[in-house]
């Protein structure tokens, strides 16, 4: 992932709202959480997956296996920030994710989070599809 500010197609903008931050203005630190689930959530719209849509037809669901974040600044009430997402890693049923919250050219926060593909009944691991899995690759290469 680059560590440049953002200007790719790969991102999202979020508005700070009130109710993100604590009695500071600044960004309650578990948000960002939030602000990088929506980030992989709309990279996904992108490539076309629909996740009610793949839990429906496929009986697959993504869900966190591990979320490693790095803070450098804080963001406040009203600032625009920037998400960015990329895909690191593809494994058989496993996703990682890169992501970072930019303000501007400030970097605000880093990410490395690992999802992993479970069926929706089960909640067991199964493999990505061999039709994700094609779609993916050729979003990642």
């Amino acid at each position: 992932m680059s560590s440049n500010p953002p200007n790719s197609s790969d991102e999202l903008a979020i508005r700070v709202y009130y109710e993100d931050t604590d009695t500071g203005g600044v960004v309650y630190y578990a948000n960002y959480l939030k602000f990088f689930e929506r980030g992989r959530t709309e990279w996904l719209r992108a490539l076309g997956v629909d996740q009610r849509e793949l839990a429906a037809r496929e009986q697959m669901m993504f869900v966190v296996r591990h979320a490693d974040i790095a803070y450098r600044q804080a963001a406040r009430l009203d600032d625009v920030i920037h998400i960015r997402t990329s895909v690191s890693q593809l494994r058989a049923s496993l996703l990682e994710f890169h992501q970072q919250a930019w303000r501007d050219d400030q970097l605000l926060a880093s990410a490395t989070v690992q999802i992993c593909t479970i069926h929706a009944h089960t909640f067991k691991p199964i493999r990505l599809s061999p039709a994700l899995r094609d779609l993916l690759n050729k979003a990642i290469h």
